[in-house]
C-alpha cells in the first residue's frame, strides 16, 4: 500500500500526473499518516459498516476506510485525481468511487443502493469552503447511524456548542437536532500539504434514531431558530416578531409569556425543548 501521507511519496506522485493543488476546490492534503489512522479507528467503522466518504482526495483515509469497512463509496469532484486514485487505493476491491459532486447526489437513494446490509456511515475531510452544506445534507439525508468529519476547529467548536456560549449558533442547533456530537482531537496545520491557516478538528456525529421532542412542524422549529439568532444581541421577542411578521411584536412576547419564558429572554440563551415549546406554540397561534 503506497504511504501517500509521506511528502517524499506525494510530491513525485503528484508531479508525476502533472497535479497542481485548486484553492478553488479548498485542496489541503495530509502529510500526518497518523491522523486518517486515528479517523478512521475513532468513527467506529468496522466490516459491518458501509462508508459513504466524501472527497478522498489522494486516498490517505480512503485507505484507511478500506482496511476497516465492508465497503466504501467514495465521491469525489477533481476528476484530475483519478489516474492518482488508480495508484493509491485502485487495488481494494471494497472500494467504489463515484465521480461528481455530492451535493447534487440523492444520498438516501445511493446509500440504499451501494450499502445493502450494511451498516451506513460518512467519513469525510471536508474542504472549509463547502462543509456547511455537506454536512447538512448528510444529516438531513437521515440515513447514517454515524458521520465523522475534519472541519476547521471553530466550526467544530460551534458544532458542539452549549447554549448560552459565545460559539452557539442556529447552525448548532440545526446540527444537534439530528445528531449528538463530540469533539474527538484537533490536526495542527503542519499536519498538510499546503498548510491551511488554522487549525481543523475531528468531530463525529451520532445521528439520533428517534426525536426526543415532540415537533409538531419542523419547517416553524427551524424557522424560529433562524429568527431567534437573527438578531442575537436584542430580546427574543424582536427576533421572533422579525421573522414572523404575521405576529407582530405583541403576538412573539405573547408566546414567548405562553412558554414560561421571561419577557427579556435571548435565543442564544435557548435549548432544543425551548426552541421546540416556541415553535409549537407558533403553530398552535396559526392554526388558531
Amino acid at each position: 500500500m503506497i504511504n501517500v501521507c509521506d511528502i517524499n511519496v506525494m510530491r513525485p506522485l503528484l508531479a508525476e500526473h502533472g497535479f497542481h493543488f485548486s484553492k478553488a476546490k479548498g485542496q489541503n492534503f495530509l502529510i500526518a499518516g497518523w491522523v486518517p489512522e486515528q479517523i478512521a479507528e475513532d468513527s467506529g467503522v468496522d466490516s459491518s459498516v458501509g462508508v459513504l466518504e466524501i472527497g478522498p482526495g489522494i486516498g490517505p483515509l480512503t485507505q484507511q476506510l478500506c482496511l476497516r469497512a465492508g465497503k466504501v463509496c467514495a465521491v469525489e469532484v477533481d476528476t484530475r485525481l483519478e489516474p492518482i486514485l488508480d495508484m493509491t487505493v485502485g487495488a481494494f476491491s471494497n472500494l467504489e468511487i463515484l465521480w461528481g459532486d455530492v451535493l447534487k447526489q440523492d444520498i438516501p437513494k445511493l446509500v440504499q443502493e451501494k450499502f445493502a446490509g450494511l451498516r451506513p456511515m460518512a467519513c469525510a475531510n471536508l474542504p472549509y469552503y463547502i462543509t456547511s452544506p455537506i454536512l447538512s445534507a448528510l444529516l438531513e439525508a437521515e440515513c447514517f447511524e454515524a458521520v465523522t468529519v475534519m472541519v476547521q476547529k471553530e466550526v467544530a467548536q460551534r458544532i458542539a456548542a452549549k447554549p448560552g456560549t459565545a460559539d452557539y449558533s442556529a447552525f448548532t442547533v440545526f446540527c444537534q437536532f439530528y445528531a449528538e456530537p463530540e469533539l474527538l482531537f484537533d490536526v495542527p496545520a503542519h499536519c498538510f500539504m499546503p498548510q491551511p491557516k488554522v487549525t481543523s478538528a475531528v468531530i463525529t456525529l451520532r445521528t439520533r434514531k428517534e426525536l426526543p421532542w415532540q415537533i409538531e412542524d419542523k419547517d416553524i422549529f427551524f424557522r424560529t431558530v433562524r429568527a431567534s439568532f437573527a438578531m442575537r444581541r436584542k430580546k427574543l421577542q424582536n427576533g421572533l416578531a422579525a421573522g414572523f411578521p404575521e405576529l407582530g411584536k405583541q403576538g412573539a412576547g405573547e408566546v414567548i409569556a405562553a412558554c414560561g419564558l421571561s419577557e427579556n429572554v435571548r435565543g442564544e440563551t435557548l435549548d432544543i425543548p425551548g426552541f421546540v415549546a416556541i415553535a409549537n406554540e407558533i403553530v398552535k397561534r396559526k392554526k388558531g
